[in-house]
């Protein structure tokens, strides 16, 4: 195996992210397909649950968009993890208002989803298990203002700095801790009214 500090571009070896960013951010701005496939699979699922708790239409199809895009402008990224994945999600975001202008020109006609019906495979039980907690999450995060909702799940879904959230849309710091604190006392109240305990 080569040092980190010597290896050649696109040789794989078994770093996660989290260990040697650099010389997997490296790789991947090569073109190593094992790199690019790491960095998608550490942040891509976080992506589309980000994009789905937006109410984005095809949330795994945006997913997909902003990787197209983050993989695009990778040679142009300079910065370590922390703002690489604030990088990433400063293009997830401009990704879903995108989205919400081109919703609020064409509006969607409701069509029956097929797709719900031809599973053919899986557990029952389980699948409905997961869908209440699924309805839950997006239940509670339909309480909550538009703006409430963009920093909670940019600080807990995709782990962001307040600095990060500040960035990644364009407000103060102060504008960031307000709203956080604000939607937290939100859902705080919420949960107390229906009986269940923190």
């Amino acid at each position: 195996m080569i040092a980190p500090s010597v290896r050649r571009c696109g040789e794989e070896d078994t770093l996660s992210v989290g260990e040697e960013f650099g010389p997997i951010i490296d790789a991947a701005r090569c073109g190593a397909s094992w790199a690019l496939e790491r960095l998608y699979t550490d942040l891509a699922p976080v992506v589309t649950g980000y994009a789905r708790l937006q109410g984005s239409d095809e949330p795994d199809d945006l997913a997909s968009d902003v990787f197209l895009g983050v993989f695009a402008g990778l040679a142009a990224f300079e910065g370590d993890e922390r703002q690489f994945r604030s990088w990433v999600f400063t293009i997830a975001h401009r990704r879903l208002v995108d989205e919400r202008r081109r919703r609020a020109r064409r509006p969607v006609t409701v069509t029956d989803r097929i797709d719900l019906l031809d599973r053919r495979h899986g557990d029952a039980e389980e699948d409905a298990l997961a869908a209440l907690g699924r309805g839950r999450v997006d239940e509670l995060c339909a309480q909550l203002s538009a703006d409430q909702r963009e920093v909670l799940l940019l600080r807990v879904v995709a782990d962001l700095t307040v600095d990060q959230v500040a960035e990644v849309l364009g407000k103060s710091v102060g504008a960031v801790k307000a709203l956080q604190r604000r939607g937290l006392t939100a859902l705080r109240k919420k949960i107390l009214l229906e009986g269940v305990p923190l």
